[in-house]
């Protein structure tokens, strides 16, 4: 089992910066981490993917040179680093972890999920 709390959402002007953290427990060795949000009627959609090296990332197109997902093992915790918000990046954000270890987007590859954390940013 592997728990994941997330924390570090809020409100935040547009081109302002958040860092959302994602803190793990229990049996999370080669876990790989993503990070998805999801907004009011809307899908939840991949942001950002890390290895259980923190060797290998992925980004959303969306997201790509504004965002950076870092990970601290002696921590147990994921960072997403989001700069210059926009609007648009509005939503509840959550963490996953999967066992598969690869840098995937898709949703269904990850088997345990966080409880989410609001961002808002206005314009």
């Amino acid at each position: 089992q592997v728990q994941l709390v997330e924390s570090g959402g809020g409100l935040v002007q547009a081109g302002g910066s958040l860092r959302l953290s994602c803190a793990a427990s229990g049996r999370t060795s080669n876990y790989g981490i993503g990070w998805f949000r999801q907004a009011p009627e809307k899908e939840r959609t991949f942001v950002a993917a890390i290895t259980w090296s923190g060797r290998g990332t992925r980004y959303a197109d969306s997201v790509k040179g504004r965002f950076t997902i870092s990970r601290d093992s002696a921590k147990n915790t994921v960072y997403l680093q989001m700069n210059t918000l926009k609007p648009e990046d509005t939503a509840v954000y959550y963490c996953a972890a999967s066992s598969r270890d690869i840098l995937t987007a898709a949703r269904q590859t990850y088997e345990y999920w966080g409880q989410g954390t609001q961002v808002t940013v206005s314009s």
